[in-house]
C-alpha cells in the first residue's frame, strides 16, 4: 500500500513539475533572449530546471532539521545530474531524429568542452571538499564559489553578436493561446495564461513574476516529492537514499527534460545540451552548497553516520567517472547520432540497476561499493 501512495504521490508532483516549468520556459525564453553560444541553456534555463533540486535537499535538510537528510539531497543531486548527462542527450538525438529535423545532433564544439570541463572539475572539488565526516559551513560556501566562477567564465567568453530576436513572431503566435480565464488557467497551472493576455503581453516585470511564480510551484511539489520518497522506500523496504538517487532524481530532472526536449526541437542544440550540463553543475555546486551552508551556519557542523559516507562516497566517485565517459562520448566526433544515444540509455540503465543492487545488498553491488571508496 504505501509503494502504492508514494508512487501516485510522485506522479502528482512530477505532473505539478511539468505543469509549472512551462511557464518557467516562457519567462526564461523571454529573459535570455539576447544570450547566446548556450549560455542561455547553462545559465537560465540551468538554474531554473534545477530548482527542484535545490528545494529538495532544502526542505529535507532545513525544514526538516535532519541532518542526515543531507544524504538524500546528495542522492537526489547526484541521480540527477547522471540522468541529465545521459537520459537528457538520448532524448533530444531520438526527439531530433523522430521528428525528421535532422540525421544527428551537432553541438557546438567549444559549449561541450566549456560545460563538459567545468562539470568534471566541480565533480572533483566535490569529492575533495566532502571528504570527512563533518561537514562546514566553508564546505557549502566553497561549492557556491565556484558555481558564481563558472557562471563568470559563461559570460566572460561569450562571444559577440546578435541575440535571438523572434520575440514578435512568438508574441504573434501565442496571443491566440491567451484566452482562458484566470481562475481556469490556475487550476490548470497553466501560468501563462494567469500572467499574459492579448492586453498584457510578455515584458521583464511579467517574465519575472512569471518566472518566480512557477518557481514557487515547483518548489510547493518538492515538499511532496521528499515525503514520497520516504513513504516509496517503507514499501519498498530499502533505504530512501537510494530512492532518492533513482526516483526523486528523475522527477526532479523533468524541468531539465522539458527545456532541453523543447530546445532541440527548435533548433537550438546548444541550450540543449548545455541546459543539461549546466543543470549539474548547479546541482553539484548551488543545489548542495547553499543548503549545507545555511544549515551549518544556523545549527552547526553536520556529522555524517558511516553508512552514510560509505553511500555518498561512492556515489561522488560514481558521478565523476559516468560524467568523465560522457564528456568522452560527447567529444568524439562532433555529431551525436543513435549509436551514441543508445549507449548512453545503456549506462544509465547499468546505473540504475547497481544502484537497487547495492540499497538490497547484492553481493556483487558491494564489492564493487568497495572498489569506488578505495579509490578516494
Amino acid at each position: 500500500m504505501e509503494l502504492i501512495i508514494g508512487a501516485l504521490l510522485i506522479i502528482i508532483a512530477c505532473v505539478i513539475i511539468w505543469r509549472a516549468s512551462d511557464g518557467y520556459e516562457a519567462a526564461s525564453e523571454y529573459l535570455g533572449r539576447n544570450l547566446h553560444d548556450g549560455v542561455r541553456g547553462a545559465t537560465i534555463n540551468a538554474i531554473g530546471s534545477s530548482i527542484p533540486e535545490l528545494f529538495t535537499t532544502f526542505f529535507g535538510l532545513i525544514l526538516l532539521k535532519n541532518s542526515e537528510n543531507f544524504a538524500f539531497g546528495i542522492g537526489t543531486t547526484a541521480g540527477s545530474a547522471i540522468f541529465n548527462g545521459m537520459i537528457i542527450p538520448a532524448i533530444v538525438i531520438f526527439a531530433v531524429i523522430g521528428y525528421g529535423l535532422a540525421k544527428e545532433v551537432t553541438v557546438s564544439r567549444k559549449v561541450i568542452l566549456r560545460d563538459g570541463l567545468s562539470l568534471i572539475f566541480a565533480n572533483f572539488c566535490l569529492i575533495y571538499l566532502i571528504k570527512g565526516d563533518t561537514l562546514y559551513w566553508w564546505h557549502g560556501f566553497m561549492l557556491m564559489a565556484i558555481y558564481v566562477g563558472y557562471v563568470i567564465l559563461l559570460l566572460t567568453t561569450m562571444s559577440s553578436g546578435d541575440g535571438e530576436t523572434e520575440e514578435e513572431d512568438e508574441e504573434e503566435d501565442e496571443e491566440e493561446e491567451y484566452n482562458t480565464p484566470v481562475w481556469k488557467a490556475l487550476l490548470m497551472l497553466d501560468l501563462e495564461n494567469v500572467f499574459l493576455s492579448k492586453d498584457k503581453p510578455i515584458n521583464t516585470g511579467r517574465a519575472w513574476a512569471l518566472l518566480l511564480t512557477a518557481m514557487f510551484f515547483i518548489g510547493a511539489a518538492c515538499i511532496l516529492l521528499v515525503r514520497a520518497c520516504e513513504i516509496s522506500a517503507e514499501g519498498l523496504g530499502i533505504a530512501k537514499y537510494f530512492i532518492a538517487v533513482i526516483l526523486a532524481s528523475a522527477a526532479t530532472s523533468v524541468p531539465d527534460t522539458i527545456l532541453s526536449y523543447r530546445d532541440a526541437i527548435a533548433g537550438q542544440y546548444d541550450d540543449a545540451v548545455a541546459n543539461a550540463l549546466g543543470s549539474n553543475i548547479f546541482d553539484v555546486c548551488f543545489a548542495l552548497g547553499l543548503p549545507l551552508f545555511i544549515f551549518t551556519v544556523m545549527y552547526g557542523p553536520i556529522q555524517m553516520a558511516p553508512e552514510t559516507i560509505e553511500n555518498v562516497t561512492e556515489l561522488r566517485v560514481l558521478l565523476l567517472y559516468l560524467t568523465i565517459i560522457a564528456f568522452f562520448i560527447y567529444i568524439i566526433k562532433r555529431g551525436m547520432g543513435k549509436v551514441k544515444a543508445v549507449l548512453l540509455l545503456l549506462i544509465y540503465i547499468i546505473f540504475t540497476i547497481y544502484i537497487f543492487a547495492k540499497g538490497y545488498e547484492f553481493e556483487w553491488a558491494l564489492k564493487i561499493g568497495e572498489w569506488l571508496r578505495s579509490i578516494v
